[in-house]
């Protein structure tokens, strides 16, 4: 499989193996001589030193990643630049991240948000859902069936941030593969088992609702570990990967697909929305591919983030490379550049006139996705029973296997099947990320929720997560605080329009919101100390449908106290 050409030889660096990566991406090694060959399918890396020739056997599969050499630049905290130069910004340069770098891997509020969201992003629209899904499974199948010479294994699997488990489902059934689905929404894992019915689906993974940084799963348990658009939900990727390889058997393999390579070309002045949310202007601009040339991260992201949920765009091919040669000793990777738009393409044109192009250069300057497959050292085990790979989330002990009720014997840690789901979220996480029916979460696709509600609101409406009711130019509902700590409101709805949306608490003024976008939208509020809390909402414009008695502005899925 390895390439065999003609190598290009060049002198590198005298600087220490771990003291980071050269500029592509591969580490250098102490006065080494680095050999870099090169195909059309793949490179290997090899240097030599005094004890002969050693191999770094990170490939790059469908294009090439060529080792140069030289005096390393030192770091400065602006991508190069001098920090002076962007005195006059007064402290804020064009390549600031959008919000500031949370150094744990995902704090609480944005588990919070994940769980909310996937909630009824998963299957909200049922349709629309299942064909993304299904473009999504023919994408990753052709990968995946690309490189079956090197996977060992497939069973079992475990695919981390499996949303509705779609792509778990085409394992199963394509790939005569056993394994688990695990997600921290349990809502989005239970609403996917409608993909059997829709698919016509004969075989069904393991559905668990979990933590990718707390995988409640025994050491060296797995073979094969995939996980899509997932590692850049956290801004500590390291910390997920130590639990990857520390749940893969040896030679087990981790597959991971769809990561934003963060782009070189752009002045990142600004944050532009999905594009079925883009304005003309932004639509055009994002058609002819002029709009990466002014995007502070990945397009859509902003949209994202002001649901609450925090990602991780910093990373460049060359972030990448090192991050998987720290964790994996052999690995294939694949590049695909954002090279539509002729904006775009006039730069794929003149690189293709330098010697050596590759796609990998290509996704270095315009961005794109990444996918890679990574192999965990040793010999892959004969058997690994699938019935035996779980462990409790609290200790780590052993969870012996039952298909009603999981627990624990050394802690006592309890997770009963429930709609075809085990919640093996931490007993603490798990208490706080599904609290069940109380007065200060009215969560519109539970039960219950209706006792919270006032006046104002109209009937149910949606399907499986994404439940709402609509309301008029006025509502209002109660919440009533379970905890100590400062409160915040958190309310979470859809506007069809640009609409402005009053609020006020317990008589108390909390602001006006004109909302900039249609669509989604999330507002939160402090609100000052009180048992309970009578949320006044104002929302205009108001319309009237079509054959509708009502007059509606917005709707509501969600209204919560949230707690600092």
């Amino acid at each position: 499989m390895w390439s065999t050409g003609s190598p290009r030889y060049c002198r590198a660096a005298p600087t220490r193996l771990d003291h980071g990566p050269c500029l592509d991406g591969w580490q250098t090694t102490p006065a080494g001589l680095f050999t870099a060959s090169q195909s059309g399918v793949s490179s290997r890396i090899h240097w030599r030193s005094s004890s002969g020739v050693m191999s770094h056997p990170v490939a790059v599969f469908g294009t090439s990643i060529s080792v140069r050499s030289g005096t390393r630049r030192p770091q400065t905290p602006f991508g190069g630049l001098p920090a002076a130069w962007f005195a006059e910004y007064k402290g804020r340069s064009p390549m600031a991240e959008p919000l500031p770098v949370d150094t744990r891997a995902q704090d609480l509020s944005v588990k919070q948000a994940q769980v909310d969201f996937h909630k009824f992003a998963s299957l909200g629209q049922p349709e629309r859902a299942l064909a993304a899904y299904s473009d999504e499974n023919m994408r990753r199948a052709a990968i995946l069936e690309g490189n079956l010479d090197f996977v060992g294994s497939l069973t079992p699997f475990l695919e981390i941030g499996a949303n509705a488990g779609h792509t778990s489902y085409m394992l199963a059934n394509r790939f005569d593969a056993e394994g688990y689905a695990l997600d921290i929404s349990f809502d989005a894992l239970r609403y996917g088992q409608y993909l059997r019915t829709a698919w016509n689906l004969g075989r069904s993974p393991i559905l668990v609702a979990g933590d990718a940084t707390r995988l409640p799963f025994r050491d060296g348990s797995l073979a094969f570990v995939m996980g899509f658009q997932m590692l850049s939900q956290f801004m500590d990727i390291d910390a997920v990967l130590r639990e990857v390889h520390r749940v893969l058997a040896p030679g087990g393999v981790y597959f991971f697909a769809e990561e934003p390579i963060r782009r070189l070309l752009s002045l990142r002045l600004y944050r532009a929305p999905y594009p079925d949310r883009m304005n003309a202007m932004e639509r055009t601009l994002w058609r002819w591919g002029l709009l990466d040339y002014l995007a502070a991260d990945v397009i859509g992201a902003w949209q994202e983030e002001s649901f609450g949920i925090r990602q991780n765009h910093r990373y460049s091919l060359r972030d990448w490379l090192a991050i998987i040669g720290r964790h994996f000793g052999e690995s294939r990777v694949l590049t695909f550049p954002r090279a539509a738009g002729w904006a775009n393409q006039a730069v794929v044109r003149a690189l293709r006139l330098l010697p050596g192009y590759t796609e990998a250069r290509a996704a270095r300057f315009l961005g794109g996705t990444l996918a890679a497959l990574c192999r965990k050292p040793g010999a892959l085990p004969r058997a690994l029973p699938l019935h035996e790979c779980l462990a409790c989330p609290d200790c780590l002990t052993p969870l012996p296997w039952d298909a009603s009720q999981l627990r624990c014997a050394a802690c006592g840690f309890s997770a009963p099947c429930e709609d075809g789901v085990f919640n093996l979220l931490p007993s603490k996480l798990r208490d706080e990320l599904y609290p069940g029916v109380r007065p200060d979460n009215l969560d519109f696709s539970k039960p219950g929720h209706e006792q919270g509600l006032l006046e104002g609101f109209h009937e149910l409406e949606g399907e499986f997560g994404n439940r709402y009711r609509w309301i008029g130019p006025q509502a209002r509902l109660r919440l009533a605080r379970t905890r100590p700590g400062r409160a915040m409101l958190r309310l979470q709805g859809y506007a069809p329009s640009l609409a402005r949306i009053e609020l006020k608490s317990n008589g108390v003024w909390l602001g006006a919101w004109k909302l900039e976008r249609t669509g989604l939208f999330v507002i939160e509020a402090p609100l000052a100390e009180a048992a309970e809390y009578v949320i006044e909402i104002a929302a205009s414009p108001v319309f009237q449908p079509e054959g509708d008695q009502r007059q509606l502005s917005v709707n509501f899925s969600l209204a919560r106290l949230q707690y600092r």
